[in-house]
């Protein structure tokens, strides 16, 4: 049964088999539109798992070939991106920082004002 199969697959044109890719991409959309919150977070959940469990078996020439090649692909996606894009992904860059820097900020003057009520409370 599965030797019927690769044979198929092994005589098919690449036009055919982007065919049946589409057609395998246009159904799991179908099912994915169609599924409740429930069953989407239950799907990624497992898709998370899987992948967990894979990095944690992957060696660390593994791990450096995974990372080589997201950073290659995110250059070229930066290369192809219009002065728009870069616009909107260096302000979304700037806005991550800003918040950064206030959240430190306010966990400083929590601190501040936790010591300040403790030596307060010492005093007293």
């Amino acid at each position: 049964m599965a030797q019927c199969g690769q044979k198929r697959r092994a005589e098919e044109t690449e036009e055919q088999r982007n065919r049946g890719l589409s057609h395998t991409a246009q159904r799991g959309l179908e099912r994915r539109a169609e599924e409740t919150e429930e069953q989407r977070n239950s799907r990624l959940a497992v898709m998370a798992q899987r992948g967990q469990m894979r990095r944690a078996e992957e060696t660390e020439e593994q791990r450096n070939s995974r990372l080589a090649i997201m950073a290659q692909r995110g250059q070229e996606r930066r290369a192809k991106g219009t002065d728009e894009q870069r616009n909107s992904r260096l302000s979304a860059m700037l806005q991550h920082a800003r918040e950064r820097r206030l959240y430190v900020i306010e966990g400083q003057n929590h601190h501040q004002i936790q010591t300040f009520y403790a030596a307060r409370t010492v005093l007293n």
